[in-house]
């Protein structure tokens, strides 16, 4: 370029190259700590009807590191025909989402300087710019970082090459949690929507406590086997020659990374496994989906973490449970980072999502029986007008089924019938119900391979059995699966492309659990977005304000995935429940059956 070429008339570009990259690169090793056009997200999955495109990847045109997972300042360049500082509320934006702690601003004249903790700016000469070391001394002097702290804090993260790196998110999920535990905080509380890598997350955190001595036993609780299993062989597969699954009741003290699940250390009030290790034997506790029970004061889950008072306790969920028995908040002390999905949609990580919300003519209005009418099994009716809560819980409506099994089997019929489907029920007995629908529903499928219906449920041995086949995402079946609360939490099917609602969700913590089982992208299996079809109108609770906010108190109607979870006994008395005044227990209430109630669906609407 022309020397006569005024700064003014540079591009941006220009100027990039000409001023602002020397003064850095004079003072930061630009191949370990400098990072040019700095893309941090993915770009939002745009969806328009069977189109799929990418929002724009948000990029900051420099990230300068101390340390590869420890980044110190953005550099926001523009050029000469602006200010000085005109790139530094973008800069300012950026550093609020990376967590990065000092901001620059430059057109090519000097740097504008942002410090995040003060709110402070200055100018500075291009000459001037901060070396690494004088950055991360100011750092650590305003954190009041130690010498034995900041060896913790620079410990690396877990890298091969080949391997995922962590996304900007998990990073700071990671440094916080290092720091927060370096100044000595013991417990810490985690939110990260379903998908975003919880589990990874996890790892990193242990790797990097383990690697630096800080904590030498470590015990990671999970709430199902399968959880615990895919654990082991994928996020923390580099602990395999230290790591062991606690099962039986003999423990080996020999591990250093110990996996189990609540119920399996917990054991009942006569045996608690957990007793066999010493109250000091862990060092670090990683506690996952701890909005569950670990996060109530009576639950025998909870007694692990207080018998192992001493140790580091950190909880992990997508859905913190705040209500008046039960509290993360309380016993883990506020979110330390939160990470929503609905910033996960946005950022592009996570799949985006259509609603079909379908009314049924029975669900809308009611059904009363007549006078006298009796069930299939010759019950007498109770005389009152029921509605969708009463639907598959008290009363059945065979064509209610039938009509719910046809709906799902004609999307798929218009989108594809092999998209992995995932149908949430009201209890067992209804995903069983449902299964034998969606089987006649599709026979010419089923005739082809029988698990092309499968029910997934709790009691079902044969059904469980399929659930890591309907996970993998080589494997083509099973396609369709019935369930009613075992594949709420923390089933990671990547290529599940449509969700059924056909279950009553009064609780957020249980809705924002079921919406997660969709949420992950696979676009190599045309995985981009998922669909949910309603017919409970669940999708309701979209329009809450909590629905991706902070956590209110509400009043606690038990613990989920347990009462809904198990298989419906027969009626062994009459309908009812009333004691007749002699101090009894109340007569459980009879689940009606009818087969000659026709059900019409008359309306959809697509969100």
């Amino acid at each position: 370029m022309s020397e006569l070429v005024s700064k003014r008339d540079m591009s941006e570009e220009d100027i990039k190259l000409r001023y602002i990259t020397p003064a850095i690169d004079c003072k930061w090793d630009k191949h370990t700590q400098i990072r040019m056009e700095y893309f941090f997200t993915d770009g939002r999955v745009i969806v328009r009807g069977n189109t799929v495109e990418r929002g724009q990847r948000k990029k900051a045109d420099y990230v300068l590191f101390y340390k590869r997972n420890l980044p110190l300042a953005i550099v926001e360049a523009k050029d000469n025909k602006r200010s000085v500082g005109a790139g530094m509320q973008q800069g300012i934006e950026y550093a609020e989402i990376l967590d990065i702690p000092f901001v620059y601003s430059s057109n090519g004249d000097a740097f504008l300087e942002h410090d995040m903790k003060h709110g402070t700016e200055r100018e500075i000469a291009l000459a001037d710019f901060p070396t690494p070391e004088e950055l991360w001394a100011r750092y650590t002097d305003r954190q009041q970082i130690t010498p034995e702290q900041e060896k913790l804090i620079t410990e690396p993260y877990y890298f091969q090459i080949g391997e995922k790196t962590p996304r900007y998110y998990q990073r700071v999920a990671i440094n916080r949690t290092i720091e927060a535990i370096a100044r000595g905080q013991d417990r810490i509380l985690l939110v990260m929507a379903t998908g975003t890598g919880k589990t990874y997350t996890a790892f990193q955190i242990i790797h990097r406590l383990w690697k630096s001595g800080t904590k030498k036993k470590i015990l990671f609780l999970a709430d199902r086997n399968i959880l615990v299993d895919q654990t082991m062989q994928q996020d923390f597969k580099p602990f395999e020659k230290v790591m062991t699954k606690i099962s039986g009741r003999k423990l080996d003290s020999s591990y250093e990374v110990y996996l189990s699940l609540y119920q399996q250390l917990a054991g009942d009030e006569n045996e608690e496994p957990f007793r066999e290790f010493t109250p000091d034997f862990f060092d670090l506790i990683v506690i996952d989906e701890c909005h569950r029970g670990s996060a109530k004061e009576e639950s025998r889950w909870r007694k692990i973490l207080e018998y192992f008072k001493g140790a580091t306790q950190i909880g992990m969920t997508a859905t913190p449970k705040e209500t008046k028995e039960v509290s993360n908040i309380d016993y883990f002390g506020k979110p330390i980072y939160t990470y929503s999905l609905k910033q996960g949609i946005d950022d592009g990580f996570l799949a985006p999502y259509k609603v079909i919300r379908v009314g049924i003519d029975k669900d809308l209005e009611g059904w009363r029986p007549p006078v006298g009418k009796v069930d299939a099994y010759g019950n007498e009716i109770e005389d009152r007008e029921y509605n969708i809560k009463d639907y598959d819980r008290n009363l059945i409506i065979d064509d209610r089924t039938r009509t719910v099994a046809k709906r799902v089997s004609d999307f798929l019929r218009s989108t594809n019938r092999f998209d992995k489907t995932i149908i949430f029920c009201v209890d067992i007995d209804h995903a069983e119900r449902m299964r034998q629908a969606l089987v006649n529903e599709n026979a010419d499928l089923v005739a082809e391979n029988t698990k092309y219906v499968m029910r997934i449920t709790g009691d079902n041995d044969e059904g469980k059995a399929q659930l890591d086949y309907f996970i993998a995402e080589d494997s083509k079946y099973p396609v369709i699966v019935t369930t009613s609360k075992l594949m709420t939490t923390g089933v990671d099917c990547k290529t599940c492309k449509l969700i059924v609602l056909d279950n009553n969700i009064n609780s957020m913590t249980e809705f924002k659990q079921i919406i997660g089982r969709g949420t992950r992208l696979k676009p190599e299996y045309g995985k981009e977005y998922f669909t949910i079809m309603d017919f409970r109108n669940a999708c309701r609770l979209f329009a809450d304000p909590d629905f991706d906010g902070d956590p209110i108190v509400i009043i606690d109607e038990g613990e989920i995935g347990t009462p809904d979870d198990l298989p419906v006994e027969p009626p062994t008395s009459p309908p009812g429940g009333d004691d007749g005044g002699n101090g009894e227990p109340p007569i459980p209430r009879i689940k009606y059956r009818v087969n000659d109630v026709e059900v019409t669906i008359i309306n959809e609407r697509v969100q």
